[in-house]
């Protein structure tokens, strides 16, 4: 008898930092034979689509829009409570297109870590059959194991972890439970589903099988973890040869030294203070740079020639004509940079973006200013240090040179496939 493949549904929800490892999955899963649909935001239909990828649109483009307007969603403890003020709705969207994707072969959603409790519903509703949770960075999986940066807090080796549990209880039922387990025990109870006490706790158990999208090179699997765990690697967007540079952008680039680039991000629009910054640093530098942002109100009007702002460039094509990179601290972000072989300096705002930037200073390929504390000085000395530190040059070199066998996502779809398929 023939044995029936799963048909894949891919759930995403964020910027395009969360979008395109989800992307490169989902084309790897096509490339071994299996059905895909992919879900996520309708303001991504055109970007989906033109990776030839099965397509199912939740929400609309002025309740995503609306969402990246609220500066509190970069707000390190106020983050959480902008980003899922409407969580029951959304996981209704995903509920109802997953629904709407039914087939007759056995389903299975790989998804996001805050789309993960709307498949989970599905699966206790009987619409799929397995739950994949896909994290993207280190810090989206909660644990008591060092190295530990519960946001903006670094927790000291020393703790013990008797305080770093109590820790992580005040943070979920001070800040984390109280938005998003209401709202999920709405939409559960709404179904007959029984209530979930932890929002955290549930992300990391309810699951079949928790991937990880990145090397343990940068983080490696510690005990507290979900399991069962396949150790994944960056899954990284491949645009080099999908998009020209501009006739501006060429020119820029032939007419002097590899200039700077700085970006806080694509979902970023409230960064004026960080591109304020950067022209004051630039100027005391001598140097060129490039600013990369879709919000051209957030940078100044007028901008010296030794700049160029440019609404969107993919990082793995620019970034090899860089001299360093400037970032808000995006998994993404920091794994095109480890890529391409040059200094990093991290500024992040929240999120996973605290996390990252520690990893990055321990491997000594750049350095950290959180946001709110950076200034033009700071970020000038900061500079100068990590482009022309020959120790940093050494050590971006060495972890450039852990991508020179390129990672196949293929590799990782078949081991989620066989794993689920034995099951």
């Amino acid at each position: 008898m023939k044995e029936i493949t799963p048909h894949y549904f891919v759930v995403t929800v964020g910027t395009t930092g969360d979008l395109h490892p989800f992307m490169c999955i989902a084309q790897g899963l096509q490339k071994i034979g299996r059905k895909v649909t992919f879900i996520t935001h309708a303001y991504y239909e055109k970007i989906v689509h033109g990776a030839g990828l099965p397509f199912v649109g939740i929400g609309t483009d002025e309740e995503f829009l609306s969402v990246l307007r609220n500066p509190e969603i970069w707000d390190p403890q106020k983050g959480f409570a902008a980003l899922l003020a409407n969580y029951s709705t959304g996981l209704n969207q995903i509920l109802d297109a997953i629904q709407s994707a039914s087939a007759d072969a056995p389903q299975v959603v790989i998804a996001h870590p805050f789309a993960v409790p709307g498949a989970v519903i599905a699966r206790d509703l009987g619409y799929v059959k397995s739950v994949v949770a896909a994290y993207l960075a280190p810090s989206n999986l909660r644990t008591c194991h060092d190295p530990l940066n519960i946001g903006a807090l670094p927790v000291p080796r020393w703790v013990p972890m008797s305080w770093r549990r109590a820790l992580w209880r005040f943070v979920e039922n001070g800040w984390i439970d109280p938005v998003a387990v209401a709202q999920l025990n709405a939409v559960r109870t709404a179904h007959g589903l029984s209530k979930v006490h932890t929002f955290l706790t549930h992300i990391a158990d309810a699951p079949d099988l928790s991937v990880t999208l990145f090397p343990s090179w940068f983080a490696h699997a510690v005990p507290d973890w979900p399991r069962p765990l396949i150790e994944g690697d960056f899954q990284l967007f491949e645009a080099a040869t999908q998009y020209g540079f501009s006739a501006e952008l060429s020119a820029f680039l032939a007419t002097g030294d590899k200039p700077l680039v700085f970006t806080p991000g694509t979902g970023n629009l409230h960064a004026a203070e960080f591109f304020t910054c950067a022209i004051s640093a630039i100027n005391e530098l001598g140097c060129r740079a490039i600013f990369l942002t879709k919000e051209r109100a957030q940078i100044p009007a007028s901008l010296p020639q030794s700049v160029l702002w440019q609404s969107y460039v993919p990082l793995s094509a620019l970034l090899p004509h860089a001299a360093a990179l400037v970032h808000h601290g995006g998994i993404g972000t920091t794994a095109e940079a480890l890529r391409s072989g040059i200094p990093q300096l991290l500024t992040p705002f929240a999120w996973d973006q605290f996390d990252n930037g520690a990893r990055v200073a321990v491997l000594g390929v750049g350095v950290v200013i959180p946001a709110k504390k950076l200034r033009p000085r700071n970020l000038t000395k900061a500079l100068q240090k990590i482009i022309s530190s020959e120790k940093v040059r050494a050590q971006c070199e060495l972890q450039a040179s852990r991508f020179m066998s390129s990672y196949d996502p293929i590799v990782l779809c078949s081991e989620v496939d066989q794993l689920l398929l034995a099951s």
